[in-house]
């Protein structure tokens, strides 16, 4: 039913990501399908990384720990914006287009006040993408 799927992560949360990253490598798993980890980065020095080319490696191992780990291939990409939680949505769907990829498969949070004016990223790519898209809280 999936042949690839797309999961974004943030490595400035990767506490909160262990049930879409469980779910997506099951997923995975049971159909046979390619897994495909999404980051973007600024350019600026960030909490995470001083440098994209340091994002890259940290992302780079935090992919092999969890291939290791789930015990299935993962591919990586990495994209640099100047604004990444403005651009975070286009990057995705864009990533995941170029991928001809069928399921993204992203952690969200629970939603609060500010979801009923304004849509979170799960809820806008949801909204917005012709891929289908499984939230996961």
């Amino acid at each position: 039913m999936y042949t690839k799927i797309v999961v974004p992560i943030d490595l400035g949360h990767t506490e909160k990501l262990e049930r879409a990253l469980t779910i997506s490598a099951d997923l995975a798993k049971h159909y046979g399908a390619e897994l495909h980890y999404v980051g973007v980065t600024t350019t600026a020095p960030s909490s995470v990384a001083h440098n994209p080319e340091e994002f890259a490696d940290k992302f780079k191992a935090f992919t092999a720990d969890q291939a290791a780990k789930r015990g299935i291939e993962i591919t990586f990409h990495t994209s640099t914006s100047p604004d990444p939680v403005r651009d975070l949505d286009n990057v995705i769907e864009t990533t995941a287009k170029n991928l001809d990829a069928d399921l993204v498969v992203m952690a969200s949070h629970l939603p609060g006040l500010t979801e009923y004016v304004f849509s979170s990223n799960a809820g806008y790519l949801a909204a917005h993408s012709k891929i289908s898209v499984f939230v996961v809280r």
